[in-house]
């Protein structure tokens, strides 16, 4: 598989994928960064700076194109001001990266691609309407739409290990509460089985749950990271005393067990890190342990 890849917001999911492109592939990443284009630059990456670029020629040549902007209010930036040239693009394949978060708060209970959504948070609700953006162009574009729903997303230079070897992690127990979570290299073979399999998603939009198999408290996480690092757990602390940032406490409002099975029977994905065990001693290692 080869082609062109056009990617609206070129940040850490995306950037991965790149890097385990096979070589036939030209990357095209949009930054609002000129200092982070000079890095995509040295990965082999084109950048865009983007507010400011003419991306028109770029949309018009991709045959992939993959759209993982954090979106704001009024839904998604790249649809708001280049809607018109992604309604005319014709492209091979379309990829959105969302959030597990639109499925709102599940009480622990499990949850699929086909629960209704009922996003609690303002995160949750933009990704919901920026799904619901998508889907429109897509089923007027008539091109297939694979949007994917990220579990919260691990890996080298976002895992736990830094904050616990600090002596800065807390095991924060609220009764109840588990989280689905998925390594970024997962997320990119998710997202390249979907790309090499274009009729998996039909024009209009199909959703893919991106998550392992395991999900699971956070303290636990934590505790795991402590023990790979020879170290003692962190201290157990209860959410009602944790005195957390807004931002942080409203993690915490949802829980809920996302199920996986549509992107091993459609996709044919084998999770490199069906648990959180496989993908933090992954990490470990990869940041030199």
């Amino acid at each position: 598989m080869a082609g062109t890849l056009l990617s609206l917001g070129h940040g850490y999911s995306a950037r991965t994928l790149a890097q385990s492109l096979g070589p036939g592939w030209r990357v095209i990443g949009t930054t609002r960064s000129p200092d982070k284009a000079a890095a995509l630059r040295e990965e082999g990456v084109e950048p865009r700076v983007w507010p400011g670029a003419d991306l028109s020629d770029d949309i018009a040549e991709a045959t992939h194109i993959l759209a993982s902007a954090g979106p704001d209010e009024a839904g998604d930036p790249f649809l708001r001001r280049l809607g018109g040239a992604l309604a005319r693009a014709r492209p091979a394949w379309v990829g959105y990266l969302s959030t597990t978060g639109v499925y709102g708060d599940a009480d622990g209970d499990w949850v699929d691609e086909d629960s209704p959504l009922a996003p609690g948070t303002e995160r949750g609700r933009r990704r919901a309407l920026a799904e619901e953006q998508w889907r429109t162009v897509s089923e007027d574009g008539g091109w297939p739409l694979a949007i994917f729903r990220l579990a919260g997303i691990y890996g080298p230079g976002r895992g736990p290990f830094e904050r616990v070897r600090s002596g800065t992690a807390r095991r924060i127990v609220k009764p109840g509460q588990v989280f689905s979570r998925i390594h970024v290299d997962d997320i990119a073979q998710v997202v390249a089985a979907a790309m090499a399999r274009p009729e998996a998603a039909a024009p209009g939009g199909t959703a893919f749950n991106v998550c392992d198999d395991d999900p699971a408290p956070p303290q636990d996480v934590l505790e795991e990271a402590a023990r790979l690092l020879g170290l003692p757990p962190p201290p157990e602390v209860p959410f009602e005393a944790a005195g957390m940032s807004p931002m942080a406490r409203s993690f915490y409002a949802e829980s809920k067990r996302v199920r996986n099975d549509r992107i091993k029977e459609r996709l044919g994905v084998r999770l490199l890190y069906p648990t959180y065990r496989e993908g933090l001693a992954a990490v470990l290692a990869a940041e030199g342990g």
